[in-house]
C-alpha cells in the first residue's frame, strides 16, 4: 500500500515538473515579449527542470534494451532521443549566447554559429516536445477521466473530437504562419516577431500549434496500436 503511495506521488510530481516545463517553452518562444535577461534566467529554469525530468524518469534509461520494441515504442524512443539533442543543442548554444547567466563562464567566440544552433534547436524541441506529449496523451486523460468522472456521452465525446481538430486545423495554419519550417530547416536566420500581433493571439497561435502535434502524435500512436494490433489477430 505504501508502495502505491509513493508511485502516484512520484507520477502527481513528474506531471506537475512537465507541466511547468511545457509552461516555461511557451516563455521562451517568445523572447521578444519577456526580453533577453529574462529569456536567459527562464532557460536556466529549464535546465534545471530538465535534469529533474531525466532524474526522476531515471529508469526509462534502464530498460532501454529489455523487452520487446513495438512500432509505438520505437517512435517513441526516437522522439526522446530527438528531444534530448534538441535540449542539448539549446543548453550549449543558450550557455554561449548567454550575457547575464553563464556570463561568468570562461567561453568566447562561435556566436554566429550558437545563433543558428540555438533556432534550430528552439523550433525543433519545441515540435518535439509537443509530439512528445501527445505520445503520453493517454495518461493525462486517464487522470482526466479520474477527475471529473467517465465521459459516456456520445454527443460530448463528438464535441470533443471536433474541438481536438478544430484545434489542430488552427495550429496548422498559425505554423504555417510563424513560419516554423524556415526556422527548422534554417531556410531563415534570423526570427521574425511581429510586434504589432497582440501577446494573447501569439500564446493562443503557439497553444495551437503544440495542440496540432498533440493530436498528430496521440492519433498516430493510436493507429500504430490498432494497426498492430489488427496484424497479430
Amino acid at each position: 500500500m505504501g508502495g502505491m503511495v509513493q508511485m502516484k506521488k512520484k507520477f502527481i510530481f513528474q506531471m506537475v515538473v512537465d507541466m511547468i516545463m511545457t509552461v516555461l517553452l511557451l516563455f521562451l518562444m517568445a523572447r521578444q515579449l519577456t526580453g533577453e535577461s529574462a529569456h536567459e534566467w527562464l532557460g536556466a529554469g529549464m535546465f534545471l527542470l530538465w535534469i529533474a525530468h531525466h532524474i526522476l524518469n531515471r529508469n526509462w534509461y534502464s530498460h532501454l534494451f529489455k523487452g520487446k520494441y513495438t512500432p509505438v515504442r520505437i517512435l517513441q524512443t526516437v522522439i526522446n532521443f530527438a528531444v534530448l539533442l534538441s535540449m542539448l543543442g539549446l543548453m550549449v548554444s543558450g550557455i554561449l549566447l548567454s550575457r547575464e547567466v553563464f556570463a561568468f563562464l570562461p567561453v568566447s567566440g562561435g556566436i554566429a554559429m550558437a545563433r543558428q544552433l540555438h533556432i534550430l534547436s528552439a523550433f525543433w524541441g519545441y515540435v518535439l516536445m509537443a509530439l512528445h506529449l501527445g505520445l503520453h496523451w493517454n495518461r493525462i486523460l486517464g487522470m482526466a477521466r479520474k477527475a471529473a468522472g467517465s465521459v459516456t456521452s456520445g454527443p460530448l465525446r463528438i464535441l470533443l473530437r471536433a474541438a481536438a481538430v478544430l484545434v489542430a486545423g488552427y495550429g496548422l495554419y498559425a505554423f504555417l504562419k510563424n513560419q516554423f519550417l524556415s526556422y527548422m530547416f534554417l531556410t531563415t536566420h534570423f526570427v521574425f516577431f511581429d510586434f504589432e500581433r497582440p501577446v494573447l493571439l501569439f500564446f493562443t497561435e503557439y497553444l495551437a500549434i503544440m495542440g496540432l502535434f498533440v493530436f498528430l502524435a496521440h492519433y498516430a500512436s493510436r493507429g500504430i496500436q490498432k494497426l498492430n494490433g489488427g496484424r497479430k489477430k
